[in-house]
């Protein structure tokens, strides 16, 4: 899968801790690519479709771009079929 095109992302490196656990809110089908922070959440849309596990990849590598990871290192946990999603992020 090609890298999203966005023009800029905050920096999440921060986030980035064996073991941390990540909580985002996702809005799929939207008009660009983006993440944003606000009230110590994440929101992410992406132009991907809901359907097949697209837009799950599509927020995989989005956030592991913010965070400066490869995207293996980011596990959905849960919210497979959820807006609110939560991946942990891990170093093996």
């Amino acid at each position: 899968m090609a890298k999203p095109k966005v023009k800029s992302l905050p920096d999440l490196s921060h986030l980035a801790q064996e073991n941390a656990e990540i909580t985002v809110r996702v809005t799929p089908k939207a008009a660009r690519d983006g993440l944003t922070e606000d009230d110590g959440g994440l929101r992410i849309t992406v132009t991907a479709p809901p359907e097949n596990g697209k837009a799950n990849e599509a927020v995989r590598q989005l956030l592991a771009r913010a965070m400066g990871v490869a995207p293996s290192r980011l596990q959905l946990r849960r919210g497979h079929t959820a807006r609110d999603k939560t991946f942990v992020f891990t170093r093996a």
